[in-house]
C-alpha cells in the first residue's frame, strides 16, 4: 500500500519534466488518480468534499494576501527605475576600487532584493543594465554572468521576500498539524498550541542573508585581486555624496518603514506589504512616473504573477488532500523511520532531496509539493520551526542556480548578449552556489545565527 503514493508522485514528476503545466498537472492527475482509486477501496470519495473548503481557505487567508501586495512593490519599483539609477550612482562612488562595479552590483542587488524580494526583476534588471559594462571593464563571462545571477537570488533570503510568505504559511499549517499529531500520539488533552508566523521568519533570514551577501563580496574581492584585465575607471565621472544620499535615501526609508514595522510589532508582514506599496506608489510618484499607463502595467503583471502564483498553491492543496487520503503519511513516515542515524541524518536527507529537486522543480512547486509533506516529521522530531523554514529557505534559494532549470539562468539567457555562452552562465554560478551552501552549513551547526 505504500507505493500507491510513490505512484501518484512518480505520475505528477513525469508530467512536469514533459511539459505541463505545473496547477493544473498537480490537480489534474491527483483528481485522475484519485478517481481511479475509488474502484479499489483505496480513496475515500467524501475527501472530495474538502477541495471547495480548502480553495476558500487559500482565499482567506490574511498572510498570503501579502504576496500581491509585495509583488506589486516590487514591480513599481523595478519599472520605475529606481534600480538602474542606484547601480549607475553606486558605480560611480566605487570608481576609486578596483572592481568597484562588482562590490556595487552586490550591495545594490541586496538593497533591491530588501525593497522587492522578486528575483526575476532584480536579474533582469541587473543583467540589462550591468552585464555589458562588466564585460567592457575586463570581467571574465563566467564570473560576470554568475555575480549577476546570483546577486538576483538575494531576494529570497533577504526580507521582505515572496518565499518566505509562502514559507511562513506553510510552516505555519505544518506545526500546527505536528503538534496535533504529538497530541493525539501521547493522548494528551487539550495543550495551547504555539505558532510560527512570516514575521518571525523575515527576523529569522537577516543573519543569514548578511553571511550570504558577506561571501559574495569576499568571492568577489578576490577575483578582482587576481583580474590583470580590469580596466582603471578612477577617471570616470564621479558622484557628489549629497546625489548618492538622494538616491538611496528613498528605497532605503522604504525598506526601514517595511521591516521595521514589522521586527518593533507594529504591523503583520501584511499590513507592511500594503505600507510597501503604497510607500513605492510615493517613489514613483516623486521620480515622475506615475500615469495612467504606468499603474496598468504594473497592476497587470504584479495580477499575472500572483495568478501563477495562487494557482500553483490551490493545485499543489488538492495534491496534498489526495496524497494524504491515499496513505502519503504512511509512505512519509516509513521513510524517515527508515533513515539510520536519527533526527539529524533525516534532517541532512531532506535538505539534499530539496537540493537536487532545485535541478528540476521550481521553488514555489517544492514549498508547496514537496514541504508540507515533509514538515511535520521533522518538527515532531523535535526541530525548531523558524530553524527549519530557514534551511529550506537557504537551499530553495540555490534552486534559482541550479542547471538546467535555474530560473535566474533562464532570466539571465533572456537579456544577456549572444557572445555568452550558456556554459558560461552555468560554470559562473558554481562558486556562488558553493557560498550559499556554505552559509547553509554553519547556520545547520549554529542555529543561534537564526535562532
Amino acid at each position: 500500500m505504500e507505493l500507491i503514493p510513490l505512484i501518484l508522485l512518480i505520475l505528477i514528476c513525469a508530467a512536469l519534466l514533459m511539459g505541463y503545466p505545473v496547477a493544473y498537472t498537480l490537480a489534474g492527475i491527483s483528481i485522475l488518480f484519485a478517481l481511479v482509486c475509488i474502484p479499489f477501496g483505496i480513496f475515500d470519495p467524501s475527501l472530495f468534499k474538502s477541495i471547495p473548503l480548502r480553495i476558500f481557505g487559500i482565499m482567506d487567508n490574511m498572510t498570503l494576501l501579502a504576496v500581491p501586495l509585495f509583488i506589486f512593490m516590487g514591480t513599481i519599483l523595478e519599472k520605475s527605475g529606481i534600480a538602474a539609477k542606484m547601480l549607475s550612482n553606486m558605480a560611480a562612488a566605487f570608481r576609486n576600487i578596483k572592481g568597484g562595479l562588482s562590490i556595487s552590483i552586490i550591495i545594490v542587488g541586496a538593497m533591491l532584493a530588501a525593497s522587492t524580494g522578486i528575483v526575476g526583476a532584480t536579474v533582469v534588471t541587473m543583467g540589462l543594465i550591468s552585464l555589458p559594462i562588466l564585460i567592457n571593464q575586463g570581467y571574465e563571462k563566467s564570473f560576470s554572468s554568475g555575480l549577476v545571477a546570483s546577486t538576483g537570488t538575494l531576494g529570497q533570503i533577504i526580507p521582505p521576500s515572496i518565499a518566505l510568505v509562502l514559507l511562513g504559511d506553510v510552516m505555519s499549517n505544518a506545526y500546527q498539524r505536528a503538534q496535533n499529531d504529538m497530541r493525539a500520539e501521547n493522548d494528551i488533552g487539550f495543550f495551547p498550541q504555539q505558532t510560527v508566523t512570516v514575521g518571525d521568519l523575515f527576523v529569522g533570514a537577516i543573519v543569514p542573508g548578511i553571511m550570504m551577501c558577506v561571501g559574495y563580496l569576499i568571492y568577489t574581492i578576490y577575483k578582482n585581486g587576481i583580474n590583470s584585465n580590469l580596466k582603471d575607471y578612477s577617471n570616470e565621472k564621479s558622484i557628489q555624496k549629497i546625489e548618492l544620499l538622494k538616491t538611496l535615501a528613498l528605497p532605503i526609508s522604504l525598506i526601514i518603514l517595511v521591516l521595521g514595522s514589522i521586527f518593533a510589532g507594529v504591523a503583520t508582514p501584511t499590513e507592511a506589504s500594503a505600507i510597501g506599496a503604497f510607500g513605492a506608489l510615493i517613489i514613483a510618484f516623486i521620480n515622475g512616473k506615475i500615469n495612467f499607463k504606468f499603474l496598468r502595467e504594473t497592476s497587470e503583471k504584479t495580477a499575472i504573477v500572483s495568478t501563477m502564483i495562487f494557482t500553483i498553491l490551490i493545485g499543489a492543496s488538492i495534491f496534498s488532500l489526495i496524497f494524504r487520503g491515499v496513505g502519503g503519511d504512511e509512505l512519509i513516515n516509513l521513510i524517515f523511520s527508515s533513515i539510520p542515524g536519527g533526527p539529524l541524518t533525516a534532517l541532512i536527507f531532506v535538505l539534499m532531496v530539496i537540493f537536487l529537486l532545485g535541478f528540476i522543480l521550481d521553488f514555489i512547486e517544492i514549498c508547496y509539493v514537496i514541504v508540507p509533506l515533509i514538515a511535520p516529521p521533522l518538527l515532531v522530531m523535535g526541530f525548531d520551526p523558524v530553524w527549519l523554514a530557514i534551511l529550506f529557505a537557504i537551499i530553495l534559494q540555490t534552486s534559482f542556480l541550479t542547471p538546467p532549470f535555474g530560473f535566474s539562468l533562464f532570466y539571465l539567457r533572456g537579456v544577456a548578449d549572444e557572445s555568452i555562452k550558456t556554459t558560461e552562465i552555468y560554470s559562473g554560478v558554481v562558486p556562488f552556489i558553493l557560498i550559499q551552501l556554505l552559509v547553509l552549513l554553519i547556520v545547520l551547526i549554529f542555529p543561534i545565527f537564526i535562532l
